[in-house]
């Protein structure tokens, strides 16, 4: 969103918890506190370079209607530096996503946070391991149920796991029913 203005925007404050992940490795969100903080993979190399879990930082950007997140548009680190979001070709070369090695995964856990793209747009599921799941838009929307916080779900797919954090592009997903308990 390099054309908006960030000293326009409202300021949300918050300690990084935890990075997230795109398919590709990159990250291309965080979460401060209980809220997701989305940014375009162009930042990625800049953010991990700049930013640590348990980092003060200020944020900048656009609330979707809908959904509890924000599309960044600028973010200040710990130290003051800022990191912009000026778009994907700013030095005249194109993002390149890197090519990675997905393996089968699965995952389960309750549901603490659902994910949102950068419009939100439901896409996912941030489960209490830390582990994203990701899906298609149109899937997601299909599935709210299971990409609800307090859902308990299970997930199988292909993903990748890295110094960030694990995302896995989910296949399947079931809802997790505890079994009775004997008495």
């Amino acid at each position: 969103m390099h054309w908006i203005d960030p000293e326009s925007l409202p300021e949300t404050r918050g300690t990084v918890t935890r990075f997230l992940l795109n398919p590709h490795g990159e990250i291309d969100g965080l979460v401060l506190g209980a809220r997701q903080v989305h940014f375009p993979p162009h930042l990625s190399r800049q953010i991990a370079r700049q930013v640590a879990v348990g980092d003060a930082v200020r944020v900048r950007g656009v609330k979707p209607r809908g959904a509890d997140m924000i599309a960044a548009v600028s973010l200040v680190t710990k130290n003051g530096k800022l990191i912009l979001d000026e778009g994907p070709h700013r030095d005249g070369e194109k993002h390149h996503k890197p090519h990675v090695e997905h393996k089968p995964m699965e995952a389960s856990g309750e549901v603490v946070l659902s994910l949102h793209g950068p419009k939100g747009e439901l896409r996912g599921a941030l489960l209490d391991d830390g582990t994203s799941l990701r899906m298609p838009p149109h899937a997601a929307a299909e599935l709210a149920a299971y990409l609800a916080p307090g859902a308990h779900v299970q997930a199988w797919g292909h993903g990748i796991r890295n110094r960030h954090g694990r995302t896995i592009e989910v296949d399947e997903i079931a809802e997790l029913i505890d079994a009775p308990v004997a008495g």
